[in-house]
């Protein structure tokens, strides 16, 4: 009975703080409720790293939200809030970074990568390729087939 209900109120807390994360702003123009959907989808948690502001439950994602909320409340322009974004915390923050020197590794990294692991693998297949065979000796074959016939022998 002591397991079941400490299994419920783990459940309960469980409940609560998965309700708490949830936050609903109000919106007084359905234009700033759409434009924060959108802004919210372009900016990602810190945190979770694969998800947007809009997916992320943690609370630096909150707090986000609450900022973005905020600057879109005092009618600041798209621009001027992912400038802001990206003052405080870097490119990082933006789903789709820009193309600059300090993200040339994010942006092209990837293709380089493959390009370099299929520049080592045509160097494998060509060095495998290039091996020779090296033939048996006489004095080597006629041992081999000493070998099977004591084998069949046997």
């Amino acid at each position: 009975m002591k397991r079941l209900m400490t299994g419920l109120l783990l459940l309960g807390w469980v409940i609560i703080a998965q309700a708490a994360a949830i936050h609903a702003f109000d919106f007084d123009d359905p234009k700033k409720e759409a434009r924060f959907q959108q802004l919210s989808e372009e900016l990602r948690c810190l945190v979770c790293q694969n998800q947007t502001l809009a997916d992320s439950n943690a609370g630096l994602a909150l707090d986000l939200r609450n900022e973005l909320f905020k600057l879109i409340q005092r009618d600041a322009s798209d621009k001027e809030i992912k400038n802001f974004m990206v003052s405080r915390y870097g490119d990082f923050v933006l789903y789709k970074p820009p193309v600059k020197a300090t993200t040339y590794l994010l942006w092209f990294g990837p293709f380089i990568l493959v390009v370099l692991a299929l520049f080592i693998l045509l160097r494998m297949i060509r060095r495998v390729g290039n091996q020779t065979t090296q033939s048996l000796s006489a004095d080597d074959q006629q041992r081999v087939q000493q070998l099977l016939a004591e084998k069949k022998e046997n």
